[in-house]
């Protein structure tokens, strides 16, 4: 007598299972890729909004500094316009006995035989017109010019025997062009910082000469 067993519920239970069981493997494996996927997601949003963060901070301090640099330059241009003014008053200073000295120098570096018929100033530029009794007068004027502390480099211009009015016999006419010594104030130089700051020499110790 034989048995006969039938193996095909058993066999397909089999393959049913192994499919579940692949379908399960499937699943977790998704689910897995999608949660590093996440977690790789959540890192580099974390990453980027560190370095928005770095980033704005530094739009912030830039900011901050070019807001210093425009006081800076204010304060310099500030600055500058204050020594100008200095320096103006300083070389008004200088200046304003100019005319004294120039006038006693004429007076002190004129020799015997020479007479100014007019005195003429333009800038430090002086234009002198007189006559003399000779050539040789004009030179000695001309040299004390150059010996002189306060006017210089004398340069004559013409020089021509004319009648003096009123019957007054002949004489040479000369013009005689000279140069007033000026002091010119130091130039401004442009502050870049506390240890160059520009301060311009004072003027009072050369106006105090006189």
């Amino acid at each position: 007598m034989s048995v006969r067993l039938n193996l095909l519920p058993h066999r397909e239970q089999k393959r049913q299972a192994r499919k579940r069981q692949f379908v399960s493997l499937a699943i977790g494996l998704s689910i897995l890729g999608l949660a590093v996927i996440a977690l790789g997601h959540v890192i580099l949003a974390n990453w980027i909004d560190t370095q928005n963060s770095r980033n704005q901070l530094l739009k912030t301090e830039i900011a901050k500094l070019d807001e210093q640099i425009k006081e800076i330059d204010r304060l310099r241009e500030q600055t500058l316009a204050l020594l100008s003014r200095k320096q103006i008053v300083e070389t008004l200073q200088t200046n304003r006995t100019e005319a004294v000295h120039l006038i006693d120098q004429i007076v002190r570096q004129l020799p015997d035989g020479i007479y100014l018929r007019s005195v003429r100033q333009s800038g430090t530029r002086v234009t002198l017109v007189g006559y003399a009794q000779s050539n040789a007068r004009v030179s000695t004027l001309m040299r004390n010019i150059e010996s002189s502390p306060w006017i210089e480099r004398p340069a004559l211009v013409e020089i021509k025997s004319v009648q003096l009015p009123n019957a007054g016999g002949r004489a040479n006419e000369f013009t005689l062009n000279l140069q007033v010594k000026r002091q010119e104030p130091p130039p401004i130089v442009p502050v870049t910082g506390p240890a160059n700051s520009a301060v311009p020499a004072t003027g009072a110790a050369a106006g105090a000469k006189g």
